[in-house]
C-alpha cells in the first residue's frame, strides 16, 4: 500500500486524512505539522460560520457538498454536543443606512465590506429571529438572510480536536512538532519519501511515501519552496491576512444560534452565538501583519483587541448593563488568494522541476489544497472528501476543475 504524507494538520489536512480512511488504512497516512501548538491559527480561532450557497459559481458544488457533509457528520456523531454544530439564523443589522454602501461582497475581506453582500435575497424578520442579546437603537433595522436552512455554526477548535481524535484512533500517524525537510526520490527520480525532523529531538525520519499533500494554509508556499528548492516551475500565490477575534460569554442562555453581519465605523463585524453559551466577535483585519513562523503563536495587538471590545459592547446588551465577560482573545492568519478561490489540484510533474517525477495514476502525486480564505471551516469537509478522492483516483463528489493552477 502506497503511503501518503499530509503537510499541515489544520482543518483541511485533518479533513483529508479523515476521508482518506475510506480509501487506505490509517497506518499508511501521516500528518506532519511544525506548530508547537496545533490549531493556534485559523483552524482554532476562526468563527466557524458554515454556508451552503454564499459562493461564486466555481465554488458552489464544493460548498454544497461540504455543507451537507457537515450536517451529516453532526447527525452521525452528535456534533452539537461534541463540537457545537447548530443551525444558525443569519441576519444583517443596519444601525445606520445601507449595509454595504453600494458595494458587493466578493472582495469583502480586503475592502472592509461584509460577506453578507454575497447574498442578495433577504426579508423582514419574524418573531424570535432577532437575537435577544442584540442591542437595538432607534432607526435601525434587521433583515433575515437565512432562517438556518442554509447557514450553520461550529466551534472550530472543538471540531478540529474531534477530527484529530478520529484519525488517531484509526491509526493515522501524527508527527508534531515536526517539519518536512526534503523529498526523497528513488533511482529513477520518482518521489519515494519525505524526510521529517522532530523539532524536540532533532531526530530525522524518512517516511516512504509516493503521495504528498500540501495543506498548510498560509505556510503552504513556504513549505513547497523548501521541499522543491530551486527546481519547481510554479508559483503558489497564497498570501496571509491577519484577523483578531474575541469570544465573550453570552449574557443569557443561547437557545437559538444567530450569525449577525453589520458595518460600523468602516469595519464589518461578524458576530456569532454558539450553543455552548458564548458569542464570537471578529471583523478587525490587517493585511500588513507579517506572517509568523509556523512554530510561533501569534500575539494579539492591543489596539485591535480594544476595537473589538468596543464593537462587542455596542452590539451585545447585558441584562443590567454590566460589562461583558471575555473568554478568549485571538489573532489568526487566513490563507487568501487574489482570485478569491482556493487552489485544489494535483501538480503536474512539469511543475515540480526537471529532476523529480511522480508515479502515474492514483499511487503517486504532489497535491495542493489551500487558499480557502475565510471559508476554510465551511469548505473543509467537502475539500477533504474531494481531495481524498482525487488522490485515490476515485470519481469526484464535486467539480473542482476551475480550482487548479
Amino acid at each position: 500500500m502506497h503511503e501518503t504524507v499530509i503537510l499541515g494538520s489544520g482543518v483541511i489536512g485533518l479533513s483529508t486524512a479523515y476521508y482518506l480512511l475510506q480509501h487506505q488504512p490509517g497506518e499508511t497516512i501521516h500528518l506532519v505539522d511544525s506548530a508547537n501548538e496545533l490549531f493556534a491559527s485559523a483552524s482554532g480561532f476562526a468563527g466557524g460560520f458554515l454556508a451552503k450557497d454564499w459562493f461564486r459559481p466555481e465554488l458552489t458544488p464544493l460548498a454544497e457538498l461540504s455543507f451537507e457533509e457537515h450536517r451529516r457528520l453532526a447527525e452521525e456523531e452528535n456534533g452539537r454536543e461534541k463540537w457545537g454544530y447548530a443551525k444558525s439564523v443569519t441576519v444583517s443589522y443596519e444601525p445606520n443606512g445601507s449595509l454595504l454602501g453600494g458595494k458587493r461582497g466578493e472582495d469583502w475581506l480586503l475592502e472592509g465590506t461584509s460577506r453578507a453582500g454575497l447574498v442578495d435575497v433577504r426579508r423582514g424578520h419574524k418573531e424570535g429571529e432577532v437575537p435577544s442579546w442584540l442591542r437595538r437603537v432607534d432607526g435601525d433595522s434587521v433583515s433575515v438572510i437565512d432562517d438556518g436552512s442554509g447557514t450553520a455554526i461550529v466551534d472550530p477548535l472543538r471540531f478540529c480536536k474531534f477530527l484529530l481524535e478520529k484519525v488517531k484512533a484509526a491509526g493515522v500517524h501524527i508527527h508534531n512538532p515536526a517539519s518536512a525537510e526534503r523529498v526523497e526520490t528513488d533511482e529513477s527520480g520518482k518521489l519515494s519519501g519525505v524526510a521529517v525532523v522532530n523539532s524536540d529531538t532533532l531526530e530525522e525520519t524518512v517516511i516512504p511515501a509516493t503521495r504528498v499533500l500540501l495543506a498548510a494554509g498560509c505556510w503552504t508556499p513556504h513549505i513547497f519552496y523548501e521541499l522543491f528548492k530551486n527546481r519547481y516551475y510554479i508559483d503558489i500565490p497564497i498570501e496571509s491576512l491577519g484577523g483578531h477575534s474575541l469570544v465573550v460569554k453570552a449574557p443569557s442562555e443561547v437557545t437559538t444560534c444567530h450569525s449577525v453581519y453589520t458595518t460600523m465605523d468602516a469595519l464589518s463585524p461578524e458576530v456569532y452565538s454558539r450553543p455552548d453559551g458564548v458569542i464570537y466577535v471578529a471583523g478587525v483585519n490587517h493585511a500588513s501583519i507579517p506572517l509568523p513562523k509556523p512554530t510561533v503563536k501569534a500575539v494579539t495587538f492591543d489596539e485591535s483587541v480594544e476595537k473589538l471590545k468596543a464593537i462587542a459592547r455596542r452590539l451585545i446588551a447585558t441584562p443590567e448593563g454590566q460589562d461583558l465577560e471575555i473568554v478568549r482573545e485571538g489573532l489568526c492568519f487566513r490563507p487568501i488568494t487574489k482570485r478569491g478561490t482556493p487552489y485544489i489540484a494535483r501538480l503536474t510533474d512539469e511543475k515540480l522541476g526537471e529532476d523529480i517525477k511522480t508515479t502515474v495514476g492514483a499511487t503517486g502525486g504532489v497535491f495542493v489544497a489551500s487558499g480557502h480564505g475565510p471559508w476554510g471551516i465551511s469548505l473543509s469537509l467537502g475539500t477533504g472528501k474531494v481531495v481524498a478522492e482525487l488522490m485515490s483516483g476515485k470519481p469526484l463528489s464535486a467539480d473542482i476543475s476551475s480550482l487548479g493552477f
